[in-house]
Formats: C-alpha cells, structure tokens, sequence
C-alpha cells in the first residue's frame, strides 16, 4: 500500500466492494479494510433487485451473479407481477450475499484494488488535506493516510461514530428469527410469505438446496442474545404456515431487531458514508443491500473525478443531495410493509388485504409499486427547464456500430457516455478535450436526442430541440458542467 493512498473503504461487503471495483476500473489507487479475516457462507441479505442487476450488467458481472441463484419474477405477498418492468432483468433474484461479495470481489480485486482482510478500524482523524485512520491488525497498530475514506462499515459503523455523527431512529420489529435450514416439503411458493395478528413468516431459496427463514413471534419477545430454539421456528411457522414443511439441519439460526435509522448527513469533509452505516431499516422488500451498492456506484465516479483533479464545483456535495432521499424513501416503503405485516385485530388484516387486492388490480399501481421497489423508476433532481429525461435511468437502448452494441455495455469503462442521435460526426467529438472521461457513440435507433449519460448510468444532460448550430455549444455547456473542464485546462 502505498504511503497516501486515493481512497480508503472501511467494510468488505457488497457496498464496499462495488465502491472499490469502481474507483480501481477508473485508476484510482483504493484499499478495503474489513474486520472479518475470512469469508463467511452466512448470509444477510438474499435478495439482488432489477436496477442492481441493471447496474451490474454496465460493470460487466451480472451474468456470473444471476448465474448462482434464483429469479422470481412473481411476487404474491405483494401483488406484483415483475416480469413487466422495462428491464432486461425483470425479476428479483433470490442469491445469498457471500455469492454477490464473492462476485464483487473478484472484480475489485482484477481491477487492481487492494482487499486487506483482519483489520480493525480504531480511530479516524481528518484534516484539509487527507485522513488518518488508525488500525490495528495481526496485533500491530498503526496508521494509514489516504486523500478520502469512505465508511462502509454496517449498522454499527466505526467511521460514522469517529465521525461524531448521530444516527436517529428506532425499533420497528424486534426479536425476529432468522435461520438457513433445509426442507422436506417444498413450499408453496418460490418466495413465501404470510403474516397473522401474532406472527409472521418469511420463506426463500438459495438455490442449492438451503433456504432462509424469518419468522416473528409476538407471543415470545426476547433480546437479540437470547438463543433460538429451533423448535419454536417450526412452531411458529406451523401455526403461520400450517406446515413447517420438514425444518431440519439448520446451519445458522440467530436473532435480531429491525430498526429504521438514516444518518444526517452523508459527508463530512474527506469522509462519506455508505450503505447500512448511513441507513438501516427493515428487511422487507430486500431493498437494504441494492440500496447500498447503488450509494456506491453513484459516489465512485464523483470521488474519481476529485481525484483526478476534474471535478466540478460541488460535486461531491451532490452525494448527499441525491442519495439522501432514496435512503428516505426506502426506510419508508420498508416500514409500511413492516408495520402492515405485523396488524393485529383480525378486522384489520381483512381490510389490509383487501386495500392490497384492489390497489394491485390496477396496472399503474402495479407499475408504481414494482418501480419503487425494484429501484427501476428511481430519478434523481433535474434543474428547472431540463428535459424530461434529466435524472432518470438510461435504459439500455441499442447502439449503431460493432462493440459495444448496447449502452449498458458501454458504460463498462465507468465513464460518461455521449450519445449522439444517427448521422452525428462521432469522430468530432471522440477528439474533443473531453475524450479522457467521456466515451462518444451514435443510438441505434431513430432519434432526434442527444443525452450524457453518466457513469451510474442516469442521465446527466438531454436535449432534443437545438438545431445542428446550437447543439454543438449546447453539448460543450453540458460536457464542462457535468465532466469540469476539458483536459487541457486541468493540464494547465
């Protein structure tokens, strides 16, 4: 490691390991510290949403990921059918998480990042120019200097706490059990859920032959380190479920609480957080671990810019700005399918049902529901008077040439994408001061559009109205607000 390096990512999880992947494909020197000093086949999160595997797709590694587990594109406790989104992974895949780390850090790893396993993180200082994080590993302490840290260290995060920041929240469910087992039924559905006034059960695949429980019992609340009787899962499940469908051979069988918790602020100084150190909340709608690596594909391209000396005024500011609601919105939509799961009166589950019945018999409903839990209709903050397709989600259109023949291939660089509508001079704007940080290619289909995609694949600029006189300027005005100033002038 050398003396200062560019950026440190304190946690070895998905989130960390996106970040790192990202920063190391776009040359920037980068090291992850994670406590564990081995890989666990445990797992927390299982569930990887459409957006995520849209977001893989432009990083080249989503095939190897869905590869490992299993697509659900039904989601019957909820009402959805996700086999309609406009994506081309219209599904949730039901995979354990060390496979998505294992995949994650494999590419990190051959992009050159640096995964140092068995390190503790002890103290945190900052100063105009770097950070200083204090470590202690293989019984030895010392000290490490980088240009900018990154805090994605979990619920209990180190980082957040040298910080000083608060993290404000509370419990909504507690004393949840948890359990990777096998069966000797199968269930009656690839994703099984049910909730009755004193329980709940939640039941998925791995794919190879182990399956994940949640259950909760409202007759039996106890601290998080009272063991699990394994006995009491199947009792739970049996009075949810009416079966336990032959529980036997658990590996892994813990208990836990759910709380809903969202730092303030996302930055302070040289120092971010991301991910479970920057927000937590219930596991239900499996949006907690596709949260986080899409914190970390949005701020790996504004960290590359500042450390290579191009970016705009404020950019890094824009990290909070939009990921901040996101994180809001999906404490919120966790919580109201939480606090619905756990109705008690009898009346009241009736009712909820019935509300759920009507809403998801309406396709724009549905559509809704399924975007804001999948991530596919998640926009960021357009200024006033942009084009309608500022801050959305680029979908992966066709592009005119040999390779890369769609857009989300395009983006494997981690770079902006310029996409010029057919009969554009490409070669122009291929020689422009911007050719360092931004890729040019022509859409492959009618189009009037030209728009810069960004590198976390949404859309940073459009414009469809410019005649050929203005678009060219249009498009030079776009390129310095959103990729700083050409390469000459950074030169200078």
């Amino acid at each position: 490691m050398p003396p200062v390096i560019d950026v440190l990512v304190v946690g070895g999880g998905p989130t960390g390991l996106m970040l790192a992947g990202d920063l190391a494909g776009s040359g920037v020197s980068c090291a992850v510290l994670e406590r564990r000093d081995e890989e666990s086949n445990l797992t927390r999160a299982f569930g990887v949403h459409a957006r995520t595997l849209e977001l893989f797709d432009s990083r080249g590694v989503a095939g190897d990921l869905v590869a490992t587990g299993v697509p659900v594109s039904r989601l019957r406790p909820l009402g959805l059918d996700l086999f309609r989104l406009p994506s081309r992974f219209p599904f949730l895949l039901i995979t354990p998480q060390y496979e998505t780390e294992r995949v994650l850090g494999d590419r990190a790893r051959a992009l050159g990042a640096e995964i140092v396993s068995g390190t503790e993180v002890l103290r945190l200082r900052q100063d105009p120019d770097g950070v200083d994080l204090t470590v202690r590993a293989d019984g030895e302490t010392k000290t490490l200097r980088a240009r900018y840290v990154v805090g994605a260290d979990g619920a209990h995060s180190v980082v957040r706490d040298e910080l000083g920041l608060p993290f404000p929240g509370h419990s909504v469910v507690r004393s949840v059990m948890i359990c990777d087992m096998r069966l000797r039924e199968p269930p009656p559905d690839i994703v099984t859920a049910r909730a009755t006034g004193d329980g709940f059960v939640f039941l998925v695949p791995f794919g190879d032959g182990w399956h994940r429980v949640l259950a909760w019992n409202r007759r039996n609340q106890l601290p998080d380190t009272a063991p699990v009787d394994f006995e009491e899962l199947r009792e739970v499940t049996r009075r949810v479920l009416g079966t336990d469908l032959g529980m036997h051979d658990p590996r892994w069988i813990s208990r836990f609480h759910s709380d809903e918790r969202q730092v303030p602020r996302y930055r302070d100084g040289r120092v971010f957080l991301a991910g479970d150190a920057a927000h937590v909340h219930s596991p239900a709608g499996g949006m907690g671990m596709n949260t986080g690596v899409q914190d970390a594909v949005n701020l790996a391209w504004k960290l590359t810019a500042a450390v290579r000396g191009w970016a705009p005024d404020g950019l890094l500011d824009t990290y909070h700005d939009e990921r901040y609601p996101v994180g809001r919105r999906v404490l919120r939509i966790s919580g109201l399918i939480t606090r619905s799961a756990l109705i008690r009166p009898d009346a009241l589950r009736v009712l909820r049902d019935a509300v759920l019945w009507a809403a998801t018999r309406f396709p724009p409903v549905r559509r809704r529901i399924a975007g804001a839990i999948s991530g596919i209709d998640l926009a960021y903050p357009a200024p006033p008077g942009a084009h309608p397709l500022v801050g959305r989600r680029a979908p992966d259109i066709p592009l005119a040439g040999d390779t890369p023949r769609t857009l989300y291939r395009a983006l494997r660089p981690g770079r902006f994408l310029l996409v010029l509508p057919p009969g554009a001079d490409v070669d122009v704007w291929r020689a422009t001061g911007w050719a360092d940080r931004v890729d040019v290619a022509t859409a492959g289909g009618l189009t009037r559009t030209v728009v810069l995609v960004r590198p976390d694949g949404y859309i940073a600029w459009a414009d469809g109205d410019s005649g050929p006189a203005g678009r060219a300027a249009a498009i030079r005005t776009a390129l310095a607000r959103w990729c700083g100033p050409s390469a000459d002038r950074v030169a200078h």
